[in-house]
């Protein structure tokens, strides 16, 4: 019996027809299943085993890919993945490089946003002991938001309103995309070493969960926790809900209600003052009550009583007026006080100083304010600030100091 001529193939020969019959035919595949055996070394990659009831595969995301996940993955959790079916040759090993990957019945950004949540909760980060009151008269505020949005026009509006001697600086940012989220947690950090600022408002307009998805990282929840002075988060409407809300001090509704927590208006004051007043005027009424009273009762007890009685009734008059003066002089300085703080507002507002003649220049397109000539070229746009309206201008030369 003859048997047909062998072909007789090396490993290596054999182990790339195989790599290209397979890459050919399975260049890229979505795959269900469930994740085990998760390795995350520092290199940056994610290394896991990819398996059903049936079978299993390795799998691997490079760290290019890893670091644009939303979510963690984690042992034991159902994914649906896509990717390229890749041969090892070196060891004869097929396995899944994955480009994308999605929790079954759960949005990458939610389970994302879970998984923040339980770490930070478990940090501390919402505990309702650790906020920290709003002062109850701010001298100066901070504002984290767009200079463009409508979210720093509501903002301003209600304090022109309220009290528009009150003292405000603006710390510009982007409030979407990818750079928003760490101009968010810097603008945080720098004004608290402003000086004077009592209260940060930091504000966006409603949006989708995208849209707000910078108010949901680590980053901007890390920069409100540690931060020394009070924060309150206005992002969105209502309706909308961010980590940013839950690890502020206060959370506001709309970037309109902030403006209204934070600064009492002077009508408000106005009140308080009357209430001060008639509670000041009833105690004293109620004083001369109780002394009335005590002096019948030693009119009725004492057999000659006229000397004492004169005693008691100028002693009566005099504590009478030594009292109304001394309400008199509280109300005055207290008056006096609120001119002097008054007065001291409206020389630390930014719109006094524009209106002295001064103006804020910034660059144009990344609106940075600008402090020194080298930060500008020729033929760059700038945005000049005046105490009325705005001007676009384009830069011809500059002086170096």
């Amino acid at each position: 019996m003859e048997f047909p001529s062998r072909q007789i193939l090396t490993v290596s020969e054999l182990t790339h027809e195989i790599k290209t019959l397979i890459e050919a035919n399975l260049y890229y595949v979505w795959v269900e299943g469930e994740v085990s055996n998760l390795r995350s070394p520092i290199s940056g990659h994610i290394y896991l085993t990819l398996k059903d009831d049936g079978a299993q595969i390795k799998t691997v995301i490079f760290k290019g890919q890893a670091r644009f996940m939303k979510f963690k993955p984690v042992d034991g959790l159902h994914v649906i993945c896509r990717g390229m079916v890749n041969v090892y040759k070196e060891r004869g090993e097929y396995q899944l490089i994955l480009d994308y990957i999605e929790p079954k019945g759960l949005g990458a950004l939610q389970l994302a946003l879970e998984q923040l949540k339980g770490k930070l909760a478990r940090e501390g980060f919402f505990e309702a002991m650790r906020k920290r009151p709003l002062p109850p008269f701010p001298k100066k505020i901070g504002i984290v938001t767009s200079p463009t949005g409508a979210a720093v026009r509501d903002i301003l509006k209600v304090f022109e309103r309220r009290f528009a001697d009150i003292g405000v600086l603006i710390y510009p940012v982007r409030v979407q995309g990818i750079e928003s989220a760490r101009e968010v947690s810097e603008g945080i950090k720098e004004l608290n070493m402003v000086p004077g600022i009592d209260v940060i408002i930091i504000a966006r307009g409603g949006g989708s969960q995208e849209d707000l998805w910078a108010f949901n990282e680590e980053i901007v929840a890390r920069a409100i926790f540690n931060s020394k002075i009070p924060v309150v988060s206005a992002v969105g409407h209502e309706i909308d809900f961010t980590i940013a809300d839950m690890a502020a001090d206060l959370r506001a509704s709309t970037p309109s209600a902030a403006a209204e927590m934070v600064i009492r208006s002077k009508e408000e004051l106005k009140e308080r003052l009357t209430a001060v007043l008639f509670q000041l005027r009833s105690g004293l009424r109620n004083i001369i009550a109780d002394k009335r009273i005590f002096l019948h009762r030693l009119e009725r007890g004492i057999v000659d009583p006229s000397r004492r009685l004169k005693e008691i009734r100028l002693r009566l008059g005099d504590m009478t007026d030594r009292l109304a003066l001394s309400m008199s002089h509280s109300l005055e300085m207290i008056k006096k006080d609120c001119r002097h703080i008054a007065e001291r507002l409206n020389i630390l507002s930014p719109l006094n100083i524009l209106g002295r003649g001064y103006s804020i220049t910034r660059n144009i397109p990344s609106m940075a304010v600008l402090l020194d000539s080298k930060d500008v070229e020729a033929g760059d746009d700038v945005n000049i600030i005046l105490s009325k309206g705005e001007i676009f201008c384009k830069v011809y030369g500059r002086d170096k100091i």
